[in-house]
């Protein structure tokens, strides 16, 4: 169908167009809100007021961390490691970051030829006034699978602060300053393995949330760990077979509670959030129809069940609820790679905000998703009103 081509989801959007330093106040970027096909234009400090009464938002309490090393061999060569996920991809991330003495991680691996398959790396740096080596050896060659491994007892979250660097998103062209160690991470930024930061969130300030709480505004926070994956382009003509990356979601049992009694529209802060949002509706599917491995989701699940074999989101996060209080469980960790396309039903979200993104992307499809050809109007507007585009650049509000 030509709603599912690539070219129904490009513009055109020019270099300067593209916002590759943060303003100096988060709150004074702009804001576009888009309600049922009405454009207006205002400052972000003007969310709160523009929000349907009795709103919940929820957020992606993630936290970036400095994912990117550098090993310098004795010839000179510069070996790039970025790391991706930890080695199992099921292991909590939380808990990798508390490693001591040894980690293992899928890692993205810059002048490979370089680095010969028996030979370990080495990087000397000190952390907490104690020096030490940090060594990377081949795991798995085939699959780029590092092991980190140093003598002391500090975290691999330590070491990274002291070694690592900030993986800022390829498009903004420009090295990593010290500043953005603060800037790249939101507020509330709380759970240290996210790759890249939930930008939608950047925008939020204190007074911000002090506004939203007089508003009468709840928030909630789940971690969806964001990986490089966001990035990655749609390379294919029909949008549908692009190859959809896999992220790590954990859901609180209060999380799930909240969701269940809240009697307000929903609007996720974020294409993380809605992604995570989005998934826990089918990981109750999953739970109810006692599949095997429910808190794994392919990108092609949600197209896979007829309409009338499906539950209302309430059974289906009761079934999760159930399923924590059975276990004794305060928490679930859960792999997503939920993939939302035009067509896609919306099952716990009803709204978005969200930032202006890179055209072809998956996450433009997300949004023609919400809102239909409608994307199109907003993103002219937006180019005609001279937004700031991408990480870095304004916000919208999206209510369909």
């Amino acid at each position: 169908m030509q709603e599912f081509h690539l070219d129904q989801f490009q513009y055109d959007l020019p270099d300067d167009r593209i916002a590759r330093f943060p303003l100096a106040r988060r709150d004074q970027s702009r804001l576009l809100v888009y309600d049922r096909g009405r454009i207006e234009h205002r400052q972000f400090t003007d969310l709160p007021g523009r929000l349907p009464e009795n709103s919940l938002l929820v957020f992606n309490d993630t936290k970036v961390i400095p994912a990117r090393l550098y090993f310098q061999k004795p010839t000179g060569a510069v070996i790039e490691l970025f790391l991706l996920n930890p080695f199992p991809s099921d292991r909590l991330v939380s808990e990798v970051m508390a490693d001591r003495s040894r980690s293992v991680w899928q890692c993205m691996v810059g002048n490979r030829k370089r680095w010969k398959p028996d030979e370990t790396l080495s990087l000397s740096l000190e952390v907490n006034g104690v020096p030490l080596r940090l060594l990377a050896s081949w795991v798995d060659h085939e699959q780029s699978v590092i092991g980190f491994g140093w003598e002391t007892r500090e975290s691999f979250a330590a070491i990274l602060h002291e070694a690592g660097n900030i993986p800022l998103p390829p498009y903004l062209k420009r090295e990593m300053t010290e500043a953005d160690r603060e800037t790249y991470q939101t507020v509330y930024s709380r759970i240290e393995g996210a790759v890249a930061a939930p930008t939608a969130g950047l925008h939020f300030t204190p007074e911000v949330f002090d506004q939203l709480n007089r508003k009468g505004i709840r928030s909630e926070y789940l971690t969806l760990h964001v990986g490089a994956g966001t990035f990655q382009p749609i390379k294919s003509d029909d949008i549908r077979r692009h190859l959809m990356h896999t992220e790590q979601v954990v859901y609180s049992r209060r999380n799930l509670e909240n969701l269940l009694t809240h009697e307000g529209p929903v609007i996720p802060v974020g294409t993380t959030s809605m992604r995570s949002l989005e998934s826990l509706y089918w990981f109750g599917v999953r739970q109810l129809r006692q599949e095997a491995e429910p808190f794994r989701l392919d990108q092609h699940y949600a197209y896979s069940l007829p309409e009338e074999a499906l539950p209302a989101k309430t059974e289906a996060v009761r079934a999760l609820i159930q399923y924590m209080e059975t276990t004794g469980r305060e928490r679930i960790v859960t792999q997503t790679g939920i993939y939302i396309t035009p067509g896609y039903r919306f099952r716990m979200c009803d709204g978005l905000v969200t930032n202006f993104h890179q055209p072809g992307s998956t996450l433009i499809v997300l949004v023609a998703a919400l809102i239909g050809n409608d994307w199109r109007n907003v993103y002219d507007e937006a180019l005609r009103n001279d937004y700031r585009f991408l990480s870095y650049g304004d916000s919208s509000l999206l209510l369909p």
